[in-house]
């Protein structure tokens, strides 16, 4: 494939991600994005818990591990760690594991809640090997050095925003969506230098 398709692939994930959570939050008028975590939009007592699992967590997840591939394709230029793309990869598939397996969130010694537990963590963990190895790759061409830095902010953004709960604990699902926006859109502003790659 070419880059604008890993490219297209990339914006893909993250505009799946958003369309499906407005619309099944929507759907919810008790669900409340200051107290209910994502994940109860696909838990196993959800209404329409598999069109959020399958859309939201499976399809998403699925879209950037492909896309892990092309972002390292285009960036590497020698041989060099493939940690970026491992990162990277399994963070979506850690993601797709997520919504394969449905939180259970009154029981949380369950199977499929310590299943999900461990694609939701994965996920993120992934995410961070890949965000932080990126930079050392990105340095070595004139159009990714200036991604660097973006990159950088959004991944300790995630961070930061990760303690949210600790701080605000009366509303601790808000910061978990701020882990998401900056999460997605490390995915989405690198797929959009990805598609613009091309034009040079």
């Amino acid at each position: 494939m070419t880059n604008k398709s890993y490219g297209i692939i990339g914006i893909t994930a993250t505009i799946i991600f958003l369309v499906t959570y407005v619309i099944m939050s929507s759907m919810r008028p008790e669900y409340s994005m200051f107290t209910k975590a994502i994940s109860e939009l696909g838990s196993i007592d959800a209404p329409n818990r598999w069109i959020w699992n399958s859309f939201g967590y499976i399809m998403s997840g699925l879209f950037i591990a492909i896309y892990a591939f092309g972002l390292y394709k285009n960036i590497v230029i020698e041989k060099s760690s493939k940690l970026p793309l491992y990162g990277m990869f399994l963070s979506g598939v850690f993601m797709a594991i997520s919504g394969i397996f449905p939180g259970d969130f009154d029981n949380k010694q369950s199977t499929t809640m310590l299943l999900h537990t461990i694609g939701s963590f994965g996920s993120y963990i992934f995410f961070l090997i890949g965000a932080f190895t990126y930079p050392r790759l990105m340095d070595k061409t004139d159009y990714w050095k200036r991604v660097k830095k973006p990159t950088l902010i959004f991944t300790y953004l995630t961070i930061i925003f990760g303690a949210w709960a600790f701080v605000f604990p009366n509303m601790p699902a808000l910061g978990q969506r701020i882990v998401f926006f900056f999460y997605f859109l490390w995915i989405f502003y690198t797929a959009i230098k990805l598609l613009n790659y091309n034009e040079l």
